[in-house]
């Protein structure tokens, strides 16, 4: 049972410098397949593992995973679902015929050899903004294919490749009791915000962050039972909008550098031991 994580190990350490504890990202990156355990789920967004993951197939009737070659089509079984329920809805769209997925997790969760910082879960789901209307692309194809980029003015507006499809399918992404939150490039959150005359409840879980303009990305909640997954925080009350507005005015008029502001800290490389005592286990099972 231990030969695999002995091996890997054993890898990982070759890779680090001398006398240093291989890296987390290191390990879990070796990892091809999920473990042979019952889905779960252990600490955070940004700081944990998911055992028992299911891959997402690689075609379904209204979706493709894209990037193959990142092996990062892996989730909880709720995450899986949740694609499948928000496919189907985006099928209905005029233009679409589904979704392009992009990452979602690694086999076994955990931090990644490159790109993101959270993903570790297998609750996190890239979803690409161009509208997946050809659902027949090669494995070579998906991985030189790109999404489209909905910005404008970095960020603040959206540009002519926004459309009332987008904000359906963000409404109806948004409006699933399994969401915890959904980023997206600030000038989408003020566009949802102005367009909307129904209920405005679900543009709280639209949350403006940098980037997001050729994906948004949903974060689900710890699905239910999962003692050992940490919630992020629920989003301030209200709906949010006056928020996105703010962040669309400090991209159009950036605030002065503040000059007592302490030097930003470099992140720490997690090791083995700074994730759940559960991620171990989780590596070494087969």
């Amino acid at each position: 049972m231990l030969r695999t994580f002995i091996l890997l190990s054993a890898i990982a350490l070759f890779a680090a410098p001398a006398g240093a504890e291989p890296l987390a990202k290191q390990l879990f990156g070796a990892q091809r397949q999920s473990s042979a355990q019952k889905p779960a789920v252990y600490g955070g967004y940004s700081k944990g593992c998911v055992a028992g993951a299911v891959q997402l197939p690689e075609t379904g009737p209204t979706w493709q995973a894209m990037r193959l070659g990142r092996n990062r089509n892996w989730g909880h079984p709720e995450t899986v679902d949740y694609i499948r329920d928000l496919s189907a809805f985006a099928a209905r769209l005029p233009g679409w015929n589904g979704l392009y997925i992009g990452d979602i997790s690694q086999p076994r969760g955990g931090p990644m050899l490159s790109g993101h910082r959270s993903h570790q879960l297998g609750l996190d789901v890239d979803i690409w903004m161009r509208p997946a209307d050809n659902l027949r692309l090669s494995r070579n194809a998906r991985e030189n294919i790109s999404s489209i980029s909905l910005r404008r003015a970095n960020g603040a507006y959206v540009n002519g490749n926004w459309t009332g499809a987008h904000h359906a399918l963000l409404r109806a992404a948004a409006k699933d009791k399994r969401v915890a939150r959904i980023f997206v490039f600030p000038g989408a959150k003020v566009q949802m915000c102005n367009d909307e005359k129904g209920d405005r409840r679900w543009l709280r879980k639209i949350r403006p962050w940098w980037g997001h303009h050729y994906h948004f990305h949903v974060r689900l909640n710890c699905p239910r039972g999962q003692r050992g997954c940490v919630d992020q925080n629920p989003p301030p009350r209200g709906d949010g909008c006056a928020e996105a507005q703010q962040w669309v005015r400090n991209i159009l008029n950036p605030p002065p550098p503040d000059p007592n502001a302490p030097a930003p800290k470099k992140r720490r490389e997690y090791v083995l031991a700074d994730l759940p005592q559960q991620c171990t286990n989780v590596l070494r099972s087969r």
